[in-house]
Parts: C-alpha cells; sequence; structure tokens
C-alpha cells in the first residue's frame, strides 16, 4: 500500500521551468501572485512565489500586503509529477486594519492598524497532478514558524502610532491549489 502511495501518477516529461498561480491562497487573501519554479536535478526543484495586494479593502478596512516565499522541492519520483516535500522561507510586508485574522495575531486588528513586516521558515508537503504535457494542478500545505515585528496605529488612516511590538508564532505557512504551465 505505501509503494501504491508513493508511486509515479504519470509522465512529467522533461520540463525544466513552469510558471503558476495560486488560485486558493490568491482568493483567501485577495492578492494577485505568480510563482515560477525551476528543475534544479532529477529530484529537486527550486519554487519560487510572489504574492502582492496593494488595493484598499474599502471603507475603513486595510488589507495591503506582499510577501515571497521560495522553497526547495524534494520529488518522490520526478519533478513535476507525484508527491513531493518542500522547506520553505518567507518574507513580507503588511498594513492591516479592521480585518479578521486567525490564530489571535493581533488582538486589537478591529479597532486599529497594523503595519509591519515577517519572515518565517517551514515546510510542506504537495501532489502535482498531470494534466497535459504542458499543464497540471498542483496542491500543497505548510506549517512552520513566524516572527513579525509591527507598529500599531490609532485608525486605519491616521498618523498616531500608539505602540509596537514582536510575536512569534507556530502557524499554517502554505495552503495552496495553483495551476502550472509547464514553459519547456
Amino acid at each position: 500500500m505505501l509503494l501504491a502511495l508513493l508511486s509515479c501518477a504519470g509522465k512529467a516529461g522533461a520540463q525544466t521551468v513552469a510558471v503558476k498561480s495560486d488560485l486558493l491562497t490568491g482568493s483567501m487573501l485577495a492578492s494577485p501572485n505568480l510563482g515560477v519554479e525551476l528543475k534544479l536535478s532529477e529530484r529537486f526543484t527550486l519554487e519560487a512565489g510572489f504574492h502582492y495586494n496593494p488595493f484598499p479593502a474599502g471603507g475603513d478596512r486595510r488589507w495591503k500586503h506582499w510577501f515571497v516565499q521560495p522553497e526547495l522541492r524534494y520529488w518522490m519520483c520526478q519533478p513535476y509529477g507525484g508527491h513531493f516535500f518542500g522547506a520553505n522561507l518567507m518574507y513580507g510586508v503588511y498594513n492591516v486594519a479592521k480585518a479578521r485574522l486567525p490564530f489571535g495575531l493581533f488582538k486589537g486588528i478591529r479597532s486599529e492598524r497594523y503595519e509591519g513586516d515577517f519572515t518565517g521558515v517551514g515546510i510542506s508537503y504537495g501532489y502535482h497532478f498531470i494534466l497535459s504535457p504542458r499543464w497540471g494542478l498542483e496542491t500543497s500545505i505548510g506549517v512552520g514558524f513566524l516572527h513579525t515585528g509591527y507598529e500599531r496605529y490609532r485608525c486605519s488612516h491616521c498618523g498616531e502610532r500608539t505602540g509596537s511590538g514582536n510575536r512569534n508564532l507556530v502557524a499554517p505557512t502554505k495552503a495552496a491549489i495553483s495551476i502550472v504551465y509547464m514553459i519547456k
């Protein structure tokens, strides 16, 4: 049974470069995104995804951010086909107010604005479904350690700073369903 689980689902061919868009995280965070993945060897690839949301959330709410997440992947069979495990890093910047955030990240987020940056490291597991020689669908999930430093402001648009701080937490760092196109 374990061998069946780890067996290759299909042949990905000799592709070495892929571009992708994460539909799940892109819709959850309302952030347009683009990723590129390069084949390094017969079992390893390097992926880098970039998310960017410069748009106001409307009213007094804010949800502006950008982040990058490079990931080294080990493929159980071959790159761009079947199961993979990854190790990733994260860095990003945010400006958020009057939003609901998971894991109790900021207690006063409904009445105050937070600006800051974050760094992180994590691990992931995923599966790449081969749809055709050029197209694929990829799912992945990950968990890791995040650190954020922030400044707190009284309202979503004013400039009066009311404090600052740091937070460390273990949390999900990846949840993705991506459409993938093989360039070559």
